[in-house]
């Protein structure tokens, strides 16, 4: 499956990371179908579509292969990870196998390009930092490996907003990346999808980003220190403890914003110097009648 998907891509993966990444995949699934003689189990139609639920792209490519054929249909969309020239790609924690993976959640339009907004070993672990990159920059892909070297996230389907209670819509979903591949869904049990807050003194709304849940029993939770946080089974999204424990000690945080066909939006380049600077001709009619070297 995956030589046929990375083909299509134009990348290919080596074989050795196909066997690790088509484990991990695999970890999330259940064998419960017995054998009559043999001591191995194998997967029963119930297991395979709970499989499927919990990795949707298994599902979207299968469905594909199925469909009639149509030229103008993207059997297997990885999205393009954009991120700059002089960033060492062994550092980041998206691969295009993951990004597989959570695109089987999305819409088409949301995966043409992801862009990489933060990572925290270029900008610091630092709250500030990331809100600052994140804050109102649309749908947001997160991800976090702790010391445990469990790898997990959220999609943040609203853009990230300072709430003092929960937000979002059903769009939104945790995941896990390793040692297992799973995606959960809300439930619609509960609208508690999104958290935000930040320079709150109450104990009631604590500072920090996180998903699903209720306060300080969150599906996932970084707190403002950005030194630790934590992870809870939650009914907002039926999801398990997304760690070896229920405690996270962040070692990457990660976060990739989604960009959608016809509707990206770059934010501005940081502009230097004075408003003359950056207006020559302005400047050069200043000059032209002896008044521009007033305003520097």
């Amino acid at each position: 499956m995956f030589d046929h998907i990375f083909h299509l891509k134009g990348s290919r993966p080596e074989s050795s990371s196909h066997c690790y990444m088509a484990e991990t995949f695999l970890n999330a699934a259940i064998f419960s179908k017995d054998h009559e003689g043999r001591n191995d189990k194998s997967m029963s139609f119930e297991d395979f579509r709970c499989w499927c639920s919990l990795v949707p792209s298994v599902k979207k490519f299968l469905s594909n292969l199925l469909a009639p054929p149509d030229p103008g249909r993207l059997e297997s969309q990885v999205p393009k990870l954009l991120h700059s020239e002089n960033i060492d790609p062994n550092i980041l924690l998206m691969r295009d196998e993951y990004a597989w993976h959570i695109g089987g959640a999305l819409s088409h339009e949301e995966l043409d390009e992801w862009k990489l907004l933060y990572h925290s070993s270029l900008n610091g672990l630092s709250f500030n930092i990331i809100l600052g990159n994140i804050l109102n920059d649309g749908p947001t892909v997160l991800i976090i490996k702790d010391r445990e070297g469990y790898i997990f996230g959220g999609f943040a389907s609203q853009p990230w907003e300072r709430h003092s209670d929960f937000y979002g819509d059903m769009k939104s979903f945790l995941f896990q990346l390793y040692p297992k591949a799973s995606i959960f869904r809300p439930t619609r049990a509960k609208n508690n999808l999104q958290w935000c807050a930040a320079n709150f003194s109450s104990e009631t709304i604590p500072n920090g980003i996180g998903f699903g849940g209720r306060i300080n029993h969150f599906g996932m939770f970084l707190s403002a220190s950005f030194d630790q946080g934590h992870t809870f089974s939650c009914t907002t999204f039926n999801s398990p403890c997304l760690s070896k424990t229920s405690k996270i000690c962040p070692e990457v945080i990660e976060c990739w914003g989604i960009v959608r066909k016809g509707m990206e939006q770059e934010k501005p380049d940081v502009v230097k110097g004075t408003v003359l600077e950056r207006f020559k001709e302005d400047r050069h009619m200043l000059n032209m009648v002896g008044i521009a070297n007033a305003s520097e």
